[in-house]
C-alpha cells in the first residue's frame, strides 16, 4: 500500500511539475506570438478600456503572426488569477495589464513566471521580464485648461476625478495651471467618485458641481457621461481618452485622445524580433507624450478645437511675457507646437509653481522631473475640494 501511495504521489508530482515547466516558456523570436490583455473595464466603456482595445485590434490587423486574448472588467487586486489562467491555460507569452491598480499582482506574477514578458500600464515597478508604459495626457490637460479658463463665465470649472492616484492628480494639476495661466481668478472644483467606470456617480458629481456654479467640465471616468450631462445643461466640456465630439457636437470643445497603438506596435514588434526578451526589460519604460505620438489633443481626430468655439477663443486675449498680446486660440496652438516638437521648449510644470498651501513646489527656471510627475500628491494652487493624501 505504501509503495502504491508513493507511486501515486510521484505521478501527481510529475504531472504538476510538467504543467509548471510548460507554463510561461520563453518566447522564441520570429514564432507566432500570443498576447493577453487584462482590462479594468468593459471594452464598450468608450474611455480608457475602449481605447486600449482599439489599439489591440490595430496590432492584430497589422501583424499576421499575432494572436490576442482579452479579459474585461477585472477588479484591481484580482488580476493574479487571471494572469495565471492566461499563462498556464491560454499559453500567452506576453501579458499586458492595463491599469495602475494591477501593479502589485503584475510584479508578483513576473517573479512567478520569469520566462513570460509583462507590460504594465502607468506603473513604476519593473523586473527583468516586466516593462512599463504610459501615454500621458498632462500636456493636453494644460491645453484644455487654457481653453476652459478663457470660456468660463463663473470662474468655476468642475473636475470629476475617478481614483486619487498620482496620475489623476497630475492631470488635474496641469488642467488647473492652464486655467490660471489665462484666468488667475478661476478655480477648479474637484469631486472624487472612487471608481474608474461609474456612470451614476459621474452624473451625480457633475450635477453637484453644476449646483456649485461650475460652467465647464473635465474628468477622469471611462464613459461619456460627464460630456452628456454637461451638454444637457448647456455647459462646455472636454472629452477623455476617446473621441467624444459625437456625444456633444455643440458643447464638447476639445479633449484628449490616446494612441496606445503607437506604443503597442513598437513594443510587440520588438518582442517578435527578439530585441525585447524576458531578460532585458528592467529599464524599459515608455513615457510617450505629444512628441512621440502617444496622445493627441482634441475631441475628434484632427480636431484640436471644435470649430464652433474657435471664434470665442480668438476673441479672448492675454498678455504673455514672451509673446505679448495673444489670443487664447493662438496660445493653445503655440503651446501645442512647442510640446510636440522634438526640442520641447515648454512644459506645464515649469516654475514657479505653487501648491494650494502657498508652498513653492517648482522654482523658477525648473520643471518637474519624471519621478516627481509620476509620484505627485500635492494640489496645484487654484484647486478646490478634497484631496486624499495631500502632503
Amino acid at each position: 500500500m505504501n509503495k502504491r501511495l508513493l507511486v501515486f504521489v510521484g505521478l501527481i508530482l510529475l504531472v504538476v511539475l510538467g504543467a509548471l515547466s510548460t507554463a510561461g516558456e520563453q518566447y522564441v523570436p520570429g514564432a507566432p506570438l500570443k498576447v493577453g490583455f487584462i482590462y479594468v473595464g468593459p471594452v464598450t466603456d468608450y474611455g480608457w478600456t475602449a481605447a486600449h482595445d482599439q489599439a489591440r485590434q490595430i496590432c492584430v490587423d497589422t501583424f499576421p503572426w499575432l494572436e490576442t486574448v482579452i479579459v474585461e472588467t477585472v477588479e484591481e487586486g484580482g488580476e493574479a488569477s487571471v494572469i495565471d489562467r492566461l499563462v498556464r491555460d491560454e499559453g500567452c507569452q506576453v501579458i499586458l495589464t492595463c491599469s495602475f491598480g494591477f501593479i502589485w499582482g503584475t510584479q508578483e506574477a513576473a517573479v512567478r513566471y520569469p520566462d513570460t514578458i509583462f507590460f504594465h500600464c502607468s506603473g513604476f515597478l519593473r523586473e527583468p521580464n516586466m516593462a512599463t508604459y504610459m501615454a500621458d495626457f498632462y500636456q493636453i490637460y494644460y491645453l484644455n485648461g487654457l481653453i476652459a479658463g478663457a470660456l468660463t463665465e463663473t470662474n468655476k470649472l468642475g473636475y470629476i476625478g475617478a481614483v486619487p492616484i498620482p496620475e489623476v492628480k497630475r492631470h488635474i494639476g496641469a488642467f488647473a495651471l492652464g486655467v490660471r495661466a489665462v484666468n488667475p481668478d478661476a478655480e477648479v472644483h474637484v469631486r472624487w467618485i472612487n471608481a474608474w467606470v461609474d456612470e451614476v456617480a459621474a452624473a451625480a458629481a457633475t450635477q453637484a458641481l453644476i449646483a456649485e456654479g461650475c460652467d465647464g467640465f473635465a474628468f477622469t471616468e471611462d464613459t461619456a457621461t460627464v460630456v452628456q450631462v454637461a451638454a444637457d445643461n448647456d455647459f462646455f466640456s472636454f472629452g477623455h481618452y476617446s473621441p467624444m465630439y459625437v456625444f456633444s457636437p455643440e458643447y464638447c470643445v476639445s479633449g484628449q485622445i490616446a494612441h496606445w497603438e503607437a506604443i503597442y506596435l513598437d513594443f510587440i514588434e520588438k518582442v517578435y524580433e527578439g530585441e525585447y526578451t524576458a531578460r532585458n526589460l528592467k529599464n524599459v519604460d515608455y513615457w510617450w507624450l505629444l512628441q512621440e505620438g502617444g496622445v493627441e489633443a482634441g475631441c475628434d481626430p484632427g480636431m484640436v478645437i471644435n470649430p464652433a468655439w474657435e471664434d470665442d477663443l480668438k476673441a479672448v486675449t492675454i498678455n504673455d511675457p514672451v509673446m505679448g498680446t495673444i489670443s487664447v486660440y493662438d496660445l493653445v496652438m503655440t503651446r501645442l507646437q512647442q510640446m510636440s516638437d522634438p526640442g520641447i521648449t515648454f512644459d506645464p510644470f515649469q516654475g514657479p509653481v505653487y501648491d494650494r498651501t502657498g508652498t513653492l513646489r517648482v522654482p523658477a527656471g525648473c520643471i518637474l522631473s519624471f519621478d516627481e510627475l509620476t509620484t505627485m500628491q500635492w494640489a496645484v494652487d487654484g484647486i478646490v475640494g478634497p484631496w486624499p493624501d495631500e502632503p
